[in-house]
């Protein structure tokens, strides 16, 4: 037989945990941007997140990646993750890539489409300009 008190301040303290952490995500805010956005300038507060979401299919071979950044200014977290459009075998979908900005500055944040391995042109391109202050 479970304790009701005891439940009961498990859920109390479970519930003050995810408080917490919205009230930090909150705080630290964040930014999507998406192929609309490209050549555009962006202005970010140090710690908050940019998420770059773009139409991609990294089961073609080719997939969005940094060729530029500085990363004093504005850091890559993680791979890029992706996610289908449907659940056929091969479906294209989106890419995000995910950044933080860790100190004040300026950078240009410079994203390609293309099959690594290949030496020729990008299949797209994706930039901005980041502020962070």
């Amino acid at each position: 037989m479970v304790n009701k008190s005891r439940l009961q301040r498990k859920l109390i303290l479970m519930l003050g945990v995810i408080l917490i952490l919205a009230f930090s995500c909150a705080r630290a805010g964040g930014r999507t941007l998406s192929a609309s956005d490209d050549q555009e300038q962006v202005e970010l507060q140090e710690g908050q997140t940019l998420s770059v979401s773009l139409e991609g299919n990294p089961t073609t071979g080719y997939t969005w990646e940094t060729v530029e950044i500085d990363d004093q200014v504005l850091r890559q977290i993680g791979e890029p993750a992706f996610t289908p459009a449907s659940d056929d075998l091969g479906a294209s979908g989106t890419q995000v890539l995910r950044f933080r900005a860790v100190g004040q500055g300026r950078t240009s944040l410079r994203l390609v489409y293309h099959r690594p391995w290949e030496d020729a042109e990008p299949e797209r391109t994706f930039s901005v300009e980041v502020i962070v202050r």
